[in-house]
């Protein structure tokens, strides 16, 4: 694994938080929410997006769900114009959507969720260090409601990437 720089560590942390303030309250209210888990972005490493452009892929935990998250690993780069994309994998093919986490994504890709998960909340940050537009989610696991902790949430991240960062066995 490659180590990430301080600033990609920002980066996602940055990720974390912005997905915090626009789905938390909304999730809250949702069946499976585990309040014993917060939001966290594991086990991240370099992966190129189809178009070229440089970004991270890895593990977004939050409070309903385990997913699969794909961030543009470039300040200077526009938001996304492709509200789903496809990446293929070792273990396989998966299905992303935009998700918006600041305030002029929301506009750009109304239809990439299918429900509204909390209100809009802007996402740049006080020091201007760049503001985080969004990501692409492929949502794995939607209930998380049985772990008991964060470092229950994060084995289980970093079991999910291996397994999909590893090539499906042939069928026999």
């Amino acid at each position: 694994m490659q180590a990430l720089s301080a600033e990609q560590y920002a980066r996602l942390g940055r990720l974390a938080e912005a997905w915090t303030r626009r789905y938390l309250k909304d999730a809250k209210g949702e069946a499976h929410f585990n309040p014993r888990l917060g939001v966290d972005a594991l086990c991240f490493q370099p992966h190129p997006l189809p178009d070229g452009r440089h970004g991270l892929l890895g593990a977004l935990v939050t409070p309903v769900s385990l997913s699969l998250a794909l961030v543009v690993d470039d300040q200077a780069a526009p938001p996304s114009a492709e509200p789903r994309l496809t990446l293929a994998l070792p273990s396989g093919r998966y299905p992303f959507a935009w998700e918006p986490l600041g305030e002029s994504s929301a506009e750009s890709h109304p239809e990439s969720r299918s429900e509204s998960h909390g209100e809009h909340h802007g996402d740049g940050d006080a020091e201007g260090q760049g503001a985080l537009e969004g990501c692409w989610r492929c949502e794995l696991l939607t209930d998380l409601s049985d772990l008991d902790s964060l470092q229950a949430a994060s084995r289980l991240a970093q079991q999910l990437m291996e397994r999909v960062m590893t090539p499906a066995e042939p069928a026999s």
